[in-house]
Order: C-alpha cells, then structure tokens, then sequence
C-alpha cells in the first residue's frame, strides 16, 4: 500500500518528526483494519468552484426592513427619548412605536391615539377608573369602544405617552401588540360563562391564548396584521366568520337518534364520538370581502389553543413578506388551497386534525324569507345560568364615552353587579352577574347615564368606526353622521325586525359596512363644484348564519342628502316586503334596479 503520509500541510514542509509521527499514526490504524481508499484529497485552493452562485435575497419592502433593523418593541427607550424633548416620531419609529399600542395622528392631530388589549372584552371596575383617570389627565378624556372589543383613547402628547403606558400597565391591561404586524384584541362571546344556551365557555380560553402571545416574541412580527375570534354558541355574535381564524362550537350528536330537525349549532353523525367540538374557518377579511371559509375540520377543546398557535405559526411562516396589500390570510388561501393550509398545520403539531365526516348534516338557519335572529341580543336584561343572576346589555351611542361616564360605569358595576363590564363587537357594554332585586335599579341608572338597555331595532344596530376627526385615512366624520341619522330617524321609525346600519370611513372597513344591512362607506362627493363629504351605499350585508356581502346600491351620496336617502330606503322597505320579512331578506330577493326604484320614492 502506497504511503498515505502527508509531505506538506497547507503549503507547508513537514519536518523530519512530524513525518515520523504521521507515519507511525497512519500505520496503526492499517493494522486495526481501517482503509483510506475512498478518501479524495482536497481540491486545490485555486479550484474553481462549480456550485452555482448565490442568488440573491428578494428585496425588503420597508416596513420589513424597519423591523429588521431594530425589533420594534426594543423601541421604547426612543420613546423615552422622545417624551423628553415633546417631539414627534419620524417614519420609521411612527411605524415601530405600533407595536407598543401608539399611533400618531399626524397630520390630522399633532398627538397618539393609544389602543388597548382587552381580551375577550373584559374589565374589572378598577380598570375602569384607572382608564377614565389616565383619559381625563393626560388625553382628550374620551374613550371609544372599537369594533373589537377593545378601547381607543386619542390626544396624548409625546411628553405623556411614558406615563400613560405605566398607568394603563399598573391597572393590569396592556397596550403591547394593539396595531401593526401583531395579533389584534381577542374576542369572543361577551356572554361566555353566563348564558344558559351556550355549549362552551370561550373566555378563559381567549385568555390563555392572549398570554401565549404577550410572552412570545415570534408572535410580534406577522406579515401582517391577524384577527381571531371565539363562538361558544352564546346570543351575541362575535362575527368570527369576519376573522383570519373563527372556531366555533358545535356540538356533535349522533345521527341515528336524530329526526327531521335537531339544535342549532349542531352537526349529526354516527362517525365521531358526540359532544362538543369547534370548527375552523379560514381567510375572513370583511374590508376585503371575503368572510372566512370553513376548513373542513374539528378540533375538540383540549386541542383547540395548541391548534389555533399552530394556524398562527402557518401564516406567519407562509404570509407574503413583500406585498403588503396581499398579505393576509385571504391571500395566502388565494395560492394554497384550504387543505394545504391545514397540511402545513398538522407538520406543525404532529398529528392529524378530525375531518368533518361526510355524512354529517348541519342544522340548517332558518329561510332567507323569514325574519332574522334577534342580532340586538346585546341588549336588555337576560336571565344568567346562575340562578337569581341577570347580565345587562346597554348601548354605548357610536361607542363613544367620556371618562366621567367610565367612572360612573364602574361605580354602577361594584353597586349593582360583581365589579365587572365587558364590552361587545357591537361598540356596546354589558354588565353581568347582576341579582334579580337590582336589575331595574341597575337598567335606570344605565339609562341615566345614556346607556339604554331597551332594545331599538333602529338604533340598537348603529356601529361606526372613528371618523375623519382623528383618523386620517377617513373620508367622512362617521360618529357625527350617525348621531345625527339616530337623532333624525328615531322619531320617524318604529321597525318591527332589527336593522343593523354601518358607517365606515374609508375602505378598510373598521366597521365593516359591507356586513351591515345597510353599509355607509365614507367619501368625497363633488356638488355645484365643491367637494363635500359623502358615502357609498350598500344593502343585504350579513353575517353567521345570514352570512353575505352588501351590494353597493347608490354612489356618492351628499351628507345633505343622506337622511332623506335612508329615509326614504326605510319607507321603501316597509311599503315592499313581506310580512315579518327581515331588511336582508327583502334587500336579497331583488336586483339593484327594482331596490332603487323602491328606495327614490316614498
């Protein structure tokens, strides 16, 4: 065997020990029976490589790059820093400070608005008065109830920003993760726990969720934004079908044992072991059209959290990175089907997910000629599964209240109930655990404070979102507006069925007008030459179970015009439909054509 020893190492000549050293190693292990045949020397330093070259990385859009260079909650010492000299953000901390619930208003106002988590809506009354309190020293003093069940408070300068963080901490809230590329406020049922129909309670669920999240960085920078929602089968929506991610209960029952007909939110089948599972559906992004689709699986409860993280891990390994406009859930699920999405997810959590069996049949809504469900569930005085206890809904007009109003919301709770409010997706409150002997004491004082727990058809389903007064993207002063329909409307009106009316700024729907009954989606409108402010009208929006897009009936109407136009649309209706027959319904059953004419005359 030729000699394998060395004569040189990297250039360099071998003296004459190292060479016997090398040669006495080599010998060894021959005579142990090891062989270096298949070994190829090193190619020589001045080989050229024949592996392709490197391609390079597709190029970061901004918002990436931001990221990138500096995590955006590492930001907070140059928040600091910027509370100390009472200066605004530059572009690209404007954009970080998001993360820690900030969003400057310029050029609108020259100060933050700050959103809050909330999960699941609820608020404990010290809370409450820690958050009126902080409102009313260091912001406008008005507090805004969002379509998410979470509260906005607006004007805080720079110089208070530091402080208003440490004060809404030290109550146990957080604004960490509110805005941006985060997982929004968590919602759920405002009745979890409460309600004798409901199949499951979602609450304690949204809460674990939310603390995975809070104490995980990786779920801090999404490609974009992510909404996920909760329905345990209570009364009051949580519009899930609107989410990236909606679970909702049902429960399984056996199909043999079942008739013609059987519960709502209920699956038959004789495939799977019955009692109560949640379904998951992908893609929901209202402001883009698009209600979540049902992925065709079950997950039981034990399953679900671990389940859901892992929906969420997908996205943010598969959302695009280079196309902000496309990059959301709905997106992705517009290249992968809804079976490669829940593939990649099953990879995440090493087992299979239950696939609704094929023989399972859903219990069906009721007809689209019949009226709707109450959808103004959340408000009035309903009896709790704890017996002698009644929860209370209240209407917060356009969700909107001062801090006064908040502290007296609070001394209401501790007087009346168990110190406790939770806010719904309808901008509204609810105050639960409230002994029978107090509810019409507690139903007056609400009243008092203009908060009416008697249900409106009309007035009950007004959601706006904030408007051109501190928004910048807005086109119309939505609250304004709709105080004023309220106002113009309550008198002329007294509607049998429940009208849900949306009024929204600008097109990425913050109050989602095209699942309203009738959507107003804010614009500018020219007349006699000037532009004023205007909207877009929409009708046959829905949700759940009378799920649906509006369909845009008039454009471009004048504020000045807008009373008389829904007026007028109201009349049309009353005048056209069938009897009991919902807004949806009517609006659903005839082209566009024949609903204007209805609408243009009284």
């Amino acid at each position: 065997m030729a000699s394998i020893t060395p004569n040189e190492i990297d250039g360099r000549k071998l003296s004459p020990e190292q060479t016997a050293y090398l040669d006495g190693f080599f010998n060894g292990l021959r005579n142990r029976g090891f062989s270096f045949g298949d070994v190829e020397p090193n190619p020589a330093r001045d080989t050229p490589s024949t592996s392709l070259p490197p391609q390079p990385e597709p190029e970061r859009i901004l918002e990436e790059r931001i990221k990138q260079e500096q995590h955006p909650l590492d930001a907070y010492s140059t928040l600091v820093d910027h509370a100390a000299s009472n200066t605004a953000p530059d572009k690209e901390d404007l954009f970080r400070f998001k993360w820690h619930g900030l969003f400057y208003l310029t050029p609108g106002k020259e100060a933050y608005m700050a959103r809050l988590r909330v999960p699941g809506g609820q608020l404990r009354s010290y809370q409450l008065r820690e958050v009126a309190a902080a409102a009313q020293d260091l912001t406008s003093g008005y507090i805004q109830i969002t379509t998410r069940a979470n509260l906005q408070i607006r004007l805080i300068e720079p110089r208070n920003t530091p402080e208003f963080l440490r004060r809404i901490q030290s109550a146990g809230l957080h604004t960490r993760g509110a805005g941006a590329d985060n997982v929004r406020n968590l919602t759920c049922d405002p009745t979890s726990g409460l309600d004798p129909a409901e199949l499951i309670e979602t609450l304690p669920l949204v809460h674990q969720i939310s603390q995975i999240i809070l104490n995980n960085r990786e779920f801090f920078d999404l490609p974009r934004k992510f909404n996920l929602a909760l329905s345990g089968g209570g009364p009051i929506s949580s519009v899930e079908d609107t989410n990236d991610v909606g679970a909702t209960a049902v429960r399984v029952v056996p199909k043999s044992s079942t008739s013609n007909s059987f519960p709502a939110n209920s699956l038959a089948t004789d495939q799977l072991t019955p009692g109560i599972y949640f379904k998951i559906a992908l893609g929901g992004a209202t402001g883009h059209k698009a209600f979540a689709r049902d992925a065709g699986v079950l997950v039981t409860p034990p399953d679900l959290i671990k389940t859901l993280i892992a929906l969420l891990r997908v996205y943010i390994a598969h959302g695009n990175r280079t196309d902000r406009k496309r990059a959301r859930v709905k997106h992705l699920l517009e290249s992968w089907s809804l079976d490669q999405y829940i593939a990649e997810t099953e990879k995440l959590l090493g087992f299979k997910l239950l696939r609704v069996p094929s023989d399972a049949t859903p219990s069906k809504p009721s007809a689209p000629t019949q009226a709707q469900p109450n959808t103004h569930a959340h408000v009035g005085a309903f009896p709790q599964k704890q017996k002698g206890l009644f929860y209370i809904g209240a209407t917060v007009p356009v969700g909107e209240l001062t801090s006064k109003q908040l502290l007296r919301l609070a001394e209401i709770a501790d007087l009346y109930g168990s110190g406790e409010v939770r806010l719904t997706v309808w901008q509204s409150i609810l105050l639960p655990n409230v002994p029978e002997a107090f509810v019409s004491i507690a139903r007056k004082a609400l009243d008092k404070l203009g908060f009416s727990s008697t249900p409106s058809n009309l007035l009950s389903g007004f959601v706006t979102c904030t408007g051109n007064s501190y928004c910048k993207f807005a086109s119309a002063n939505t609250k304004g507006h709709a105080r004023e329909l309220m106002d113009h409307l309550k008198s002329r009106f007294h509607l049998d069925t429940p009208i849900n009316i949306h009024l929204t700024g600008c097109p990425n729907s913050c109050a989602q007008h095209y699942m309203g009954d009738i959507g107003l989606l804010g614009t500018k409108v020219k007349v006699q030459g000037d532009s004023v402010e205007g909207y877009h009208v929409f009708v046959g929006g829905g949700f759940g179970a009378h799920q649906a897009v509006g369909r845009q009936l008039f454009q471009g109407v004048s504020v000045n015009q807008l009373k008389s136009t829904l007026e007028s649309m109201l009349h049309g209706y009353l005048q056209h439909r069938q009897p009991g027959e919902s807004f949806q319904a009517f609006t659903s059953r005839h082209d566009l054509r024949t609903l204007q004419e209805f609408f243009s005359s009284k």
